[in-house]
């Protein structure tokens, strides 16, 4: 998340095992936006298996680069991105991204009002990462 967006955040638990609380209704709005995003949907599920640059994002799905450029940065702000480096075979450093979700819950009730849930999992591995919750109440 950008630091605009942890804004009004508040950690309810170690790194670990990480929950987060967002109150701000744009917030969940901004990572509902992002799932509804074709694009952006195609670039999560493109990445689920492995971390790939923007380039490789491009050439791969018909994506172009500027639109991919901006899906890749609206979903790492989201939290549902991870940003990684590797090197090429020339010895450069890359910025590649893998997919930090793995399954999204959305629940309305009366008391917590709107709760958004991501869980995680590290890309390639299966194995669960820090998941998020949102929350908003009105």
């Amino acid at each position: 998340m950008s630091q605009s967006q942890l804004r009004g955040v508040e950690a309810v638990r170690g790194r670990d095992d990480e929950q987060r609380s967002v109150t701000d209704e744009d917030e969940i709005g901004s990572v509902l936006e992002a799932l509804e995003d074709a694009d952006c949907r195609t670039i999560l599920a493109g990445t689920s298996d492995a971390a790939l640059s923007v380039t490789e994002i491009t050439e791969r799905f018909g994506i172009a680069k500027s639109t991919a450029y901006r899906k890749v940065e609206d979903l790492a702000d989201n939290g549902l991105l991870e940003k990684r480096v590797r090197l090429d075979s020339a010895g450069h450093h890359v910025s590649t991204y893998a997919c930090s979700v793995e399954g999204v819950t959305l629940s309305i009730d009366d008391e917590t009002g709107v709760e958004l849930s991501v869980s995680g999992a590290a890309a390639g591995t299966g194995e669960p990462s820090a998941g998020r919750l949102f929350h908003s109440r009105n």
